[in-house]
C-alpha cells in the first residue's frame, strides 16, 4: 500500500526525513509519525493512498490515544475483518478465538447424542447467539417446536429476531433455566424431547468490556447474565465476606491462591472500592506476587491467566450459576418426555462435577435408560480452531422410556 507524506515547513517530508535521518526517533505511528529531534519535536503526517481496501482514497485510520490501542473496538482488528483482510485466519492460526465471534462448541457431537428428529420439541435452554438452535430447527423441521431460554434478555431479542428473518420458527422467553417449569406451562408444550443447555459464556459476551465478564480489557465491574438483576460483581464484593469469597473462589474457581486474593480484596474495599474489571485484574496479580510484564514474559501458550479463575467464581456467584443448575436438573424428569434426551455443555470442574453426580445417581435410581458417565471432549482439531472449547465437557442421557 501506497504513502503520501506532507510537507513540514515547506519541505517534503521524504526529502526532510532523508535530510535527518540520523538525528530522529519515530515516537508513534499511525495516521501520524511523531519524530523527536534533539532540537524540538516534529509530526509528521502520513496516509494511506488507498485506505479502506483501496476503495476510500487518503482516509486515515482512526486515531487512538497513546502509542498502543485500548478500547475494545481499536484493539481488536477482527472487529474490522473487512478492513483487515485474513485477520481472521491469521489468529486463529495463532490458537486464539478472534474477538467477537462465537462458534458453537462441539456441534456435531451434540447433535450426534441428542439426535433430533422431524416433528420434536426442542428446549435450548442458553440460545445465545443461537448457534446450536439454528442446528436443531434444522432437524426437527417446521412440524417441530423450538423453545429457548436466555438470561441474557437483550441478546435474546436480537437472536430471535435474526432466525426469525432466516426463515426460522422460535419462541423465546428472557428467563433463567432455573424457571423452566414455567416456561414449558406458557409454551402450552406437555414437555420436551430433547433439553439442552450451554452453560459457557458466549464468547461475544466475553469480549464485550460494557459487560465486564472478562480480565483482558477494561470495563465496568458487572457481570450480570440478566441486566434486569441489581446486583453487580462490584456491589457483591462491597457485600461479602472474607470467609464467603475464600470458599466461592475455592469451590467455585478452584483457586489455590483464594485465601491471599480474598484478603487484598476486603481491604481494598474499605477505602477504595473495586468498580473497573482492570482493578481487580491488577489487584489478583499484586496478590500473587506477579506483574503483568513478568507473567507475560514467562507464560506460555497453556498458561491460565492468574485472573482466569477469580473472574470465573465471582461471575457465577453474582449470576447464581449452581443454585440454577441444580434447579434445571431436578425438572429434568418432570419435563422430558419419555425417551427424551438432554444435553448439557460445562467449561468448569464444579459444575461438572454436580451434573455427573446427578445422571450417575438418576442412572442407578432407574430414571434414565443410558446416561455419560464419561464425557465427551472436543477434539484436537475444535480446540485449534476454536481455543475457547478446550475445557468444554459435554454429558447426555436418555429418559427411561416408562418413566
Amino acid at each position: 500500500m501506497g504513502k503520501t507524506a506532507r510537507a513540514i515547513d515547506g519541505v517534503p517530508a521524504i526529502e526532510f526525513a532523508q535530510q535527518n535521518s540520523g538525528r530522529l526517533k519515530i515516537i508513534e505511528y499511525d495516521a501520524t509519525l511523531t519524530i523527536h529531534m534533539p532540537d524540538g519535536r516534529f509530526r509528521l503526517a502520513v496516509e494511506d493512498d488507498m485506505a479502506d481496501n483501496g476503495n476510500t482514497p487518503g482516509k486515515r485510520r482512526p486515531r487512538y490515544r497513546g502509542t498502543h490501542p485500548r478500547r475494545y473496538e481499536e484493539r481488536y482488528k477482527e472487529l474490522r475483518a473487512r478492513d483487515y483482510p485474513g485477520i481472521t485466519e491469521h489468529i486463529r492460526a495463532q490458537g486464539r478465538t478472534p474477538a467477537g465471534t462465537h462458534i458453537p462448541v462441539m456441534l456435531d457431537t451434540v447433535m450426534e447424542r441428542l439426535a433430533p428428529k422431524p416433528g420434536e420439541i426442542v428446549i435450548d435452554c442458553t440460545l445465545g447467539y443461537g448457534g446450536h438452535a439454528r442446528y436443531f430447527a434444522r432437524r426437527i423441521g417446521s412440524t417441530g417446536r423450538l423453545i429457548a431460554l436466555d438470561a441474557d434478555a437483550a441478546q435474546l431479542e436480537i437472536t430471535a429476531s435474526q432466525m426469525e428473518e432466516e426463515g426460522i420458527s422460535i419462541s423465546v422467553y428472557p428467563r433463567n433455566f432455573e424457571a423452566l417449569d414455567s416456561v414449558t406451562r406458557d409454551a402450552g408444550v406437555p414437555g420436551a424431547n430433547i433439553i439442552f443447555a450451554d452453560l459457557g459464556l458466549s464468547s461475544m459476551q466475553i469480549d464485550d468490556p460494557n459487560r465486564g465478564f472478562s480480565y483482558k480489557c477494561d470495563g465496568p465491574l458487572d457481570m450480570r447474565m440478566d441486566q434486569r438483576q441489581i446486583q453487580t460483581a462490584a456491589e457483591l464484593l462491597r457485600r461479602t465476606t472474607s470467609e464467603e469469597l475464600i470458599r466461592a473462589l475455592t469451590d467455585l474457581g478452584d483457586e489455590p491462591a483464594a485465601q491471599a486474593i480474598s484478603e487484598a480484596i476486603i481491604a481494598r474495599q474499605t477505602n477504595n472500592p473495586l468498580t473497573r474489571t482492570w482493578e481487580l485484574a491488577d489487584l489478583i496479580f499484586r496478590a500473587k506476587g506477579l506483574t503483568r510484564r513478568a507473567w507475560q514474559q514467562q507464560r506460555d501458550d497453556t498458561d491460565l491467566h492468574p485472573a482466569a479463575r477469580t473472574f470465573q467464581a465471582i461471575r457465577m456467584l453474582v449470576n447464581r450459576e449452581t443454585t440454577a443448575l441444580s434447579r434445571l436438573l431436578k425438572a429434568l424428569p418432570r419435563i422430558l418426555l419419555p425417551g427424551g434426551r438432554v444435553g448439557i455443555l460445562t467449561f468448569h470442574s464444579g459444575e461438572d462435577r454436580l451434573v455427573k453426580q446427578y445422571l450417575r445417581d438418576a442412572l442407578r435410581g432407574g430414571v434414565f435408560d443410558a446416561a455419560a458417565i464419561d464425557p465427551d471432549r472436543p477434539s484436537p482439531a475444535e480446540v485449534a480452531a476454536n481455543p475457547r472449547s478446550r475445557p468444554a465437557k459435554f454429558r447426555w442421557a436418555i429418559l427411561a422410556a416408562n418413566s
